[in-house]
């Protein structure tokens, strides 16, 4: 791996680490104001929701200078979106803005790995990216909840630092701080020498360009099978960020505080199935790990039924108690993050590989972000539907784990038509030639 691709990884671990503890703290922010449950997930809504709207736009900005200066760029967007949410603009308002540069984020963020390394490479270097995002998740899902605690909202209330008066603004105010420092390590990311045409932002050429990619991907083979697959899975994990922690305040009755820190243990899991997935599929072997799709969904749905009364005692580690069945619930979320990095880092290198041989980089990064963040919005609205018509944690969980199993047993019945197909017509070739 070259030294870019090791300053692309500092770059992406600072502003995903934001991203995370922001919306634990936009969370807390919400409950200050004496926000409905249901707004709740609306905020990760408003923060995709750019990815959705600007997607024919933002794969061609990524193609058009130095992907290093586009980073650069959409992290002070990021952090411009951070001050505008700690000096008084709603939540949702100031998180789609931050949405915005996220969206224009991410294209930069992927197409720089296919002009850095080889396509024999990229199935590392996503393990790489993934895991090293997951950790991100951990620390910050960990960092958001710990600057949201009782214990720091006691200090922050007695001293109004620069009018920061509770923790969700100073939770804010820090992560303004770290996605300052991810846009200034942008600025040493190296030139690759990529060179594209000159982009043509006219809003109904690029709409119907954008519409012709989007349709390529679609109908090659493989690009169908991964788009699904990946869209599939940022769509559900979307939702799952939101109801593991109320699956954890109704089967473990822990607060938004403890259920935030804990959360960051299903990111341990896809960690550790990222690495392996780096170390053990190969690009032309990246399908074979679809069935672990349908197994992920099935152990959601059977979470649902879990409660601390099943695994009653505990024991203390450093001063602090804890419970076996908190112990059973981590060992449990650790199953699921595994599982669900294994499978989805080969496909990602797929998807990312299949893009750039059939169109340029930013615009294939751009048709995937368009389709995930689509996912993502129509299953972020059911859930939020779905709290607003009061069905139970343990019904919403287990729907939400027969629909991953089945549409991942979908796909993957799908990828054997395919195959099908692709092998009678060599077949019909065969026969041609004799």
């Amino acid at each position: 791996m070259t030294r870019g691709f090791y300053t692309i990884m500092v770059a992406q671990f600072l502003s995903s680490l934001a991203d995370n503890a922001l919306l634990i703290a936009a969370i807390a922010l919400l409950a200050t104001l004496n926000e409905p449950a249901w707004m709740t997930p609306l905020l990760k809504l408003f923060f995709v929701i750019s990815y959705v709207l600007f997607a024919a736009w933002v794969g061609i900005f990524a193609d058009s200078m130095p992907k290093g200066r586009v980073m650069f760029i959409t992290n002070a967007v990021k952090t411009f979106g951070c001050c505008v949410m700690l000096f008084g603009t709603h939540p949702l308002l100031a998180y789609a803005i931050v949405g915005l540069g996220a969206a224009a984020y991410s294209p930069a963020k992927y197409g720089i790995l296919t002009e850095l390394l080889p396509a024999e490479k990229l199935v590392k270097a996503n393990g790489w990216i993934e895991g090293l995002t997951v950790a991100s998740i951990i620390i910050g899902t960990g960092l958001g909840g710990f600057l949201i605690s009782p214990m720091v909202d006691h200090f922050v209330q007695g001293h109004h630092f620069f009018g920061v008066g509770n923790a969700a603004q100073a939770g804010i105010a820090c992560m303004i701080v770290v996605y300052g420092l991810a846009a200034l390590v942008n600025l040493f990311i190296p030139l690759t020498g990529a060179k594209y045409p000159k982009q043509d932002f006219r809003p109904i050429h690029t709409l119907m360009n954008f519409g012709q990619s989007c349709k390529l991907l679609w109908h090659d083979k493989l690009g169908q099978i991964s788009l699904s697959v990946t869209s599939l899975f940022w769509g559900a994990g979307a939702t799952l960020q939101f109801l593991v922690l109320k699956w954890e305040d109704h089967a473990l009755g822990l607060n938004l505080s403890e259920a935030a820190i804990l959360q960051g243990v299903i990111a341990i899991g896809i960690a550790i199935g990222a690495v392996m997935a780096a170390s053990l599929v190969s690009l032309k072997r990246s399908v074979s790990v679809l069935p672990l799709g349908i197994a992920m969904g099935l152990i959601v749905a059977a979470m649902a039924f879990f409660n601390k009364s099943w695994i009653p005692g505990g024991f203390d580690l450093f001063g602090f108690h804890v419970s076996f069945a908190i112990c059973f619930a981590c060992l449990m979320l650790i199953v699921v993050g595994a599982m669900a990095g294994f499978f989805v880092v080969p496909m990602n290198a797929l998807l990312q590989h299949r893009g750039h041989v059939l169109m340029s980089a930013g615009r294939s990064i751009a048709v995937q972000n368009f389709n995930e963040n689509t996912s993502i919005l129509i299953m972020l609205g059911l859930y939020a539907l779905l709290i607003m018509a009061h069905l139970s944690t343990e019904t919403i969980m287990v729907l939400f784990g027969l629909f991953v199993s089945g549409t991942m047993l979908a796909i993957t019945l799908r990828h054997k038509h395919n195959q099908s197909i692709e092998d009678s017509l060599h077949l019909i070739g065969e026969e041609k030639r004799h």
